[in-house]
């Protein structure tokens, strides 16, 4: 972010006392009918054309404070039809008062009801395992009398529903109960029989006697029901302990799942029946049982009886299925006619709340019979705005008006981008919002950031990959599956898709430049070195190339250099072995030649911001100093570079002088004795360019304070002190003309400032802020030069890391194939491997770093040299729906 630089607060011609805003009138109906309200304010007579048209992507468009006078029986409607054009976004005149103590509180809490009730319905729909369809076409707000009949509605909609839901779960819960009873008597639990004496029990004498026998009077007991499965152990262990053994237990798991009432899911049950005699030992059973909450049924000792039983529950359990089949095809028709209502209810609802959320924002007139509100809108949309108000208040008998008023607040900024332009905006927004009507970067940026990735990711085949992945996303993007994923990842590449398919291409071209496709070089031209010609005019004999494996082409031999390749590096450099020292020179040179023309082109872009702001001073005291010391220093170690590529040739190349040395030198103001210099004059150049670059920082650091500080004397002398003009009148009469009150600064403040601004001129601060951003820009220069070389760093990787992958992978894979004869079957896993290796590592991860440093090249180095990024953006009233 660029700091250290003050400017006046922005201004508009306003009244002061007022603090920015229009006095409070009386802005009921009949006043509009008066006589007392100017002609201006009438629709017919009132211009809303744009002082001047500003323009899209370039420079952030003009927008205008307007104050809208609605009549309030079509306050509602008029809001309306903005939310459905969105073209306002509306200011808070209510701020001071509580949320709850707003006009049209009452109607949002409604509202606010009625999305609760949605919320049961939608996840009743959801429980059922049914979906809800988006609503077809645009639904208008609904009027607020609809409000009741969606309420009423809602509600008899959302009764039905738990009425019928709470049926369908008590006769489930019924059914549950009978199939678990079946269970029990169906297991086959035979009631065991108590022995008649202890001395001649044995296995097989039963443990019940005949009622007829002599024991008669002693009555066994039973207990049968059903457990959780997981709960039957400690169940059977407790009642052991407790009832010390007077009773026997048996436990079976159902043969068939049943279904849980609850969840619906199928679960299975243990049934248990257990016998026991006296009185004390039945309470401890039921108390435990209980206490394991067990469903306990009754339990015939007689085998008829049982049987009896069992019919009977299974005849209730086919009578409470037929119950139970009729309760669920009402829910369905109910959860179907849910379906049908409930997505556009829920449309209309969101926009009537947002409707009266809109309304509680303005302020109510006097006579209670006009709402006003303040609105930001783009100046090119006034027109729109006042048609469309004029529709949406035909019907109330008098129109509603639009008049635009002066502001000292800072405008939002609103550049208005398509699918195209989507991303590049982006970046430049993550960065911060451009100040109003302050440059935009993106369209530049649409150029710059694909080609400096391009830069560090220079491949043919690397950039074709990602070129045809963009592709195929672009022309996908209208198909809905494709819309609507919901994968994370998968919405951020798709939202940057034409970002992608210039560094795609951008990548292509500098792949070309490279010549390197998937590291390997390719023969489009014919080279430009001459193999034969050395070996024609060298005498090499066999005995010499034995004993030299490394072979040196001499370019000063006639015909072994036939002339420069035609495009991009010659094929040649890839079979020698200094091609890394060769690329390292190259990149190094390119990478601080875009460094350099990038700054400078950033520091000419603020040319732009002090002319539209009328600062014309800042171009003498800020931007020349700036382009001097930035091209005075580092402007000439590019032209040594270019200058010492064109005047010195391969017969003079051993004898040509070190950029290094030289660029050193200037600064120490030195010489040295083996290194001479590329030009006559050279060393009086290099000093006087250091004095001035370094005499541009005074000017710099002063210029600027010592002009505001005199201008403020001046204007402090010249402040009149006679009767001031009549500021309410004026300041509604006169703004009609925002030209003369045009927001005029590059971060603050600008124009003409008033005596209250005046007041708040503090030297000692603008001066501090200044040398911050002269020692900012000044060490910059330095840093971010350097920081350019990572251009240089990046591609360099790349290339490596393409060359280690081929080697490693490939190269071993053809050798592989070659020595075993299987090349077909050897090559399918070798290249499956270089492929995914190839995505996963040069594609993603080296993608990935290109990205972020081609995204602090540009916001650090780029942006920081003319953009504040300190705004916010437009954000208006809509109810349209982002992608």
């Amino acid at each position: 972010m660029k700091m250290g630089q003050t400017y006046p607060a922005p201004a508009w011609d306003l009244p002061h006392r007022h603090g920015g805003r229009l006095p409070r009138q009386d802005c009921s109906l009949s006043a509009f009918r008066n006589t007392t309200v100017p002609s201006t304010l009438t629709p017919r007579s009132m211009d809303l054309r744009p002082c001047r048209t500003m323009g899209s992507m370039f420079r952030s468009e003009e927008v205008a404070l307007v104050q809208l006078f609605l009549p309030t029986a079509a306050a509602y409607t008029c809001v309306s039809q903005l939310g459905e054009l969105g073209l306002v976004e509306f200011r808070d005149l209510n701020a001071s008062v509580s949320a709850f103590q707003r006009r049209f509180v009452m109607d949002v809490r409604r509202c606010e009801e009625l999305e609760k009730t949605f919320t049961f319905l939608q996840e009743e729909v959801w429980r059922a395992g049914l979906a809800l369809s988006p609503p077809e076409g645009a639904l208008p707000a609904p009027p607020p009398r609809d409000l009741l009949r969606i309420q009423e509605e809602t509600d008899r909609l959302a009764q039905e529903l738990r009425d019928v839901r709470g049926n369908q779960q008590t006769l489930r819960a019924q059914l549950h109960q009978l199939q678990l009873h079946e269970a029990v008597l169906g297991q086959g639990h035979c009631p065991p029989l108590v022995a008649t004496d202890t001395d001649r029990s044995s296995e097989r004498t039963p443990l019940l006697q005949d009622p007829r026998g002599p024991h008669q009077d002693l009555r066994v007991n039973f207990v049968a029901g059903a457990v959780e499965p997981h709960k039957a152990a400690a169940l059977e262990r407790l009642l052991w302990r407790a009832c010390r053994g007077f009773l026997i237990a048996s436990f079976r798991e159902t043969e068939q799942p049943l279904q849980d009432p609850v969840t619906g899911e199928p679960a299975t049950w243990m049934t248990f029946l257990i016998s026991y005699w006296g009185e004390q030992i039945g309470q401890k059973i039921l108390k435990i049982t209980n206490c394991f909450h067990c469903h306990v049924f009754p339990f015939e000792e007689q085998e008829e009886a049982r049987h009896a039983a069992l019919q009977q529950l299974q005849q209730q359990s086919h009578e409470l299925l037929e119950v139970l089949g009729e309760t669920e095809r009402f829910l369905s028709q109910v959860l179907g006619r849910v379906q049908r209502l409930l997505p556009p209810w829920q449309v209309q609802i969101h926009k009537m709340k947002a409707v009266y959320l809109a309304l509680n924002q303005c302020s109510v007139s006097a006579t209670h019979k006009c709402l006003i509100a303040e609105a930001w809108c783009a100046a090119r949309d006034l027109p729109t705005l006042q048609q469309a108000l004029q529709d949406s208040s035909s019907e109330a008998g008098v129109s509603a008006v639009v008049h635009r008023i002066p502001c000292r607040d800072m405008p939002p900024t609103l550049v208005r981008t398509n699918r195209f332009t989507a991303s590049f905006q982006g970046i430049v927004d993550a960065y911060g919002v451009g100040r109003y009507q302050e440059v935009n970067p993106a369209p530049y940026t649409i150029v710059t950031f694909p080609f400096l990735f391009a830069v560090m990711f220079g491949d043919v085949g690397h950039g074709l990959l990602m070129f045809l992945f963009a592709l195929a996303m672009v022309l996908a993007e209208n198909r809905p599956a494709v819309k609507t994923a919901q994968n994370e990842i998968w919405r951020t590449f798709f939202g940057g898709r034409y970002l992608l398919l210039l560094m795609g291409l951008f990548s292509v071209y500098t792949g070309f430049i490279y010549n390197e496709c998937f590291s390997r070089a390719t023969v489009i031209f014919r080279s430009g070195w001459n193999v034969s010609a050395m070996v024609d005019q060298s005498g090499w004999s066999d005995e010499f190339l034995a004993q030299h494996p490394l072979l040196t082409l001499d370019p000063n031999v006639s015909g072994v250099f036939r002339g420069p390749y035609p495009f991009g590096i010659d094929p040649v450099w890839s079979l020698a072995v200094n091609h890394l020292s060769f690329l390292n020179s190259f990149k190094m040179k390119m990478s601080v030649i875009l460094g350099v023309t990038h700054m400078a082109f950033g520091v000419v872009l603020g040319v732009f911001n002090h002319l539209h702001f009328r600062q014309p001073y800042r171009l003498l005291l800020e931007t020349l100093p700036e382009l001097v010391f930035l091209l005075g220093l580092f402007g000439y170690l590019v032209f040594l570079v270019f200058y010492k590529w064109l005047c010195y040739t391969s017969a003079s190349a051993a004898s040509a002088p070190s950029i290094l040395i030289h660029f050193i030198n200037m600064f120490l103001f030195s010489r040295s004795p083996t290194n001479r210099p590329l030009f006559t004059g050279q060393e009086m150049v290099q000093s006087a360019l250091v004095v001035l670059a370094l005499a541009m920082v005074p000017v710099l650091l002063l210029g600027t304070p010592l002009f505001l500080f005199r201008q403020h004397r001046r204007r402090s002398r010249k402040r009149p002190t006679g009767r001031q003009l009549d500021e309410d009148q004026t300041g509604l009469l006169d703004a009609s003309n925002p030209s003369e009150a045009a927001w005029g600064s590059d971060e603050e403040k600008a124009g003409c400032p008033g005596p209250e601004e005046e007041a708040e001129f503090v030297p000692s601060e603008v001066v501090m802020h200044q040398a911050i951003h002269t020692i900012e820009f000044c060490l910059g220069c330095i840093s971010n030069t350097a920081s350019y070389l990572r251009l240089w760093a990046l591609s360099l990787a790349h290339a490596q890391l393409s060359e280690v992958l081929w080697a490693m992978v490939m190269r071993t894979g053809l050798r592989m194939g070659n020595k075993i004869g299987v090349m077909a079957v050897v090559l399918v896993p070798i290249f499956a491997a270089f492929a995914v290796l190839t995505v996963a590592i040069l594609l993603v991860m080296e993608g990935l770093s290109a990205f972020l440093h081609a995204l602090r090249l540009h916001w650090v180095e780029f942006q920081n040299k003319f953009y504040s990024g300190t705004g916010y953006k437009l954000s208006p009233f809509s109810f349209a729906v982002e992608e």
